[in-house]
């Protein structure tokens, strides 16, 4: 391998799987960690909100969001099985070998929000990229005003990151609400969409100086923006990803392009006013 700083932008590095946990059906968090030293020194610079790309060798390569925030000691990539290179990802063991390139992307930038309210709404797997905004705000938390997280999900067994949710619900200073599409016997929390919790008794969703962090399917994302703009939320204080097939991640092939924008490297994250300049349909 070249020397970190001389390497050609298309050659992934060689990372060494840790260990796997199984989130949810079809849903499984890698941690991993690079063979050089140096590259795990160089990649721990990466920003909430920017993306990598991942080589499965001799079979392909796919772009996955960064759930780990700067402030936590592991890296990891959660990753649902969607083709053959997340399922050729998904066959790995511990000490197996795949690639890595990144980070890209320009990240949220968590620095522009001190001060600021936050509002975290995530529906399904949208929370990945989340995560890491949340885990970066709580480690800094004195920084930011209030801190709401609102997570939705089909059913109680598609919840990810458990252990963090519940972790969130006991934490001062920080609320945390949750919701499922269709409860089982065992469920004792709230039932409907994601967009039901902004009217639970007891929820005051702040407008003034807050930002609003939106990821989920289209369908989530638009009643969600509905919701906020209703409440009085401006355009440019509602931020989210938007998720494209990045083949090179620097903007290079052109692949996901929209309008003007290369989501690889003028996003993932964008305004949603950005997001309606775009014309791009969510």
């Amino acid at each position: 391998m070249n020397p970190p700083g001389t390497d050609n932008i298309f050659q992934p590095k060689i990372a060494v799987i840790d260990r796997v946990e199984e989130e949810i059906t079809e849903v499984k968090t890698f941690f991993w960690h690079f063979q050089d030293p140096r590259d795990q020194e160089a990649f721990r610079r990466f920003r909430p909100g920017q993306f990598a790309q991942v080589s499965l060798f001799g079979t392909g390569e796919f772009p996955a969001s960064l759930p780990p925030s700067p402030t936590e000691s592991e890296t990891f990539f959660t990753v649902r099985q969607v083709g053959s290179a997340t399922a050729a990802l998904h066959r790995l063991k511990p000490g197996d070998l795949f690639g890595v390139r990144g980070p890209y992307g320009n990240g949220f930038p968590m620095e522009d929000y001190a001060g600021q309210n936050l509002v975290f709404i995530a529906g399904g797997i949208g929370l990945i990229p989340l995560r890491s905004c949340i885990i970066y705000a709580l480690h800094h938390r004195k920084k930011f005003g209030r801190i709401q997280i609102f997570c939705g999900a089909k059913t109680p067994q598609e919840l990810i990151y458990r252990r963090n949710v519940e972790a969130w619900t006991r934490t001062a200073n920080v609320e945390c609400h949750l919701t499922v599409d269709r409860a089982d016997p065992g469920w004792q929390g709230h039932v409907g969409v994601v967009g039901s919790l902004f009217k639970k008794p007891g929820v005051d969703v702040p407008v003034q100086n807050t930002t609003a962090f939106v990821c989920g399917p289209p369908i989530m994302f638009r009643f969600v923006i509905k919701d906020l703009s209703a409440m009085g939320f401006q355009a440019n204080r509602i931020v989210s990803t938007l998720e494209r097939y990045m083949k090179c991640g620097v903007g290079k092939c052109g692949h996901c392009c929209i309008g003007v924008a290369y989501v690889c490297t003028d996003g993932p994250v964008f305004t949603f006013d950005q997001i309606q300049k775009l014309g791009e349909d969510i």
